[in-house]
């Protein structure tokens, strides 16, 4: 007689999401000091200057006012609320009594008139993420003549994307045609993912900038940012 069947679906990817219910007061005042900032900023203004604008990644450094330590106080606490919940058990196999958020980099970015991030990862940190600060509502955004509902969202692909290319398709292997999720952006919403996940930002067009901050960070186990020595077994 068989035995039942053992199925896994293995290694999942997590993806986090959250709204920040102070936004409405905290976003105008991050907004006004960032538009004085970019007007501000020393650098020579690229080819696309108009269209798009980009931060150095000390933000927090540079942008110290209750409004900045409120929203990363929010990022934080969701931050860590994920990490916790995802590595509860790992942690407790290798003894992790707790563990401390350390924000690698964060800037801000506006972009408008068909601006976009093509497809990407992020390097040295375990999560990255982006909170929303302004753009267009989604009809809005929806009825333009040549983006149309895909104006401005945040695009992740999942790990088998990359063998949907010339890979063969049949309706046993149906499930991995579902490799992307399109985010739609909001003023107030955060995304949270792992930072080696594949994304990208869509061109978009808008009568408000589309504005941003993004962020890396690393999760140091206390006594050092390794918890294990490195090897191959």
């Amino acid at each position: 007689m068989s035995t039942p069947l053992d199925l896994k679906s293995l290694w999942g990817i997590p993806l986090a999401s959250a709204r920040f219910a102070r936004a409405d007061n905290v976003n105008p005042e991050l907004l006004r000091a960032f538009k004085a900032m970019r007007l501000l900023d020393p650098r020579p203004p690229g080819p696309h200057a108009a269209s798009f604008y980009a931060s150095n990644d000390d933000l927090l450094q540079r942008c110290q006012m209750p409004e900045m330590e409120a929203l990363f106080g929010f990022i934080a606490g969701q931050l860590g609320e994920t990490v916790s919940a995802l590595n509860r058990q790992a942690w407790q196999d290798n003894g992790i009594g707790g563990a401390r958020i350390v924000m690698a980099g964060s800037w801000f970015q506006m972009q408008n008139d068909g601006a976009f991030h093509d497809v990407h990862t992020h390097g040295n940190a375990s999560w990255s993420g982006v909170y929303y600060l302004d753009i267009d509502p989604a009809e809005l955004r929806a009825a333009h003549p040549v983006y149309g509902v895909r104006n401005g969202v945040l695009r992740f692909y999942g790990p088998w994307w990359d063998q949907l290319a010339g890979a063969h398709i049949d309706a046993g292997n149906a499930y991995l045609m579902d490799a992307h999720l399109d985010i739609v952006p909001e003023p107030g919403l955060l995304v949270l993912f792992p930072s080696h996940l594949k994304h990208q930002a869509f061109p978009y067009s808008g009568t408000r900038d589309r504005v941003v901050i993004s962020f890396n960070a690393r999760v140091e186990a206390k006594g050092g940012a390794a918890f294990r020595s490195y090897d191959f077994s």
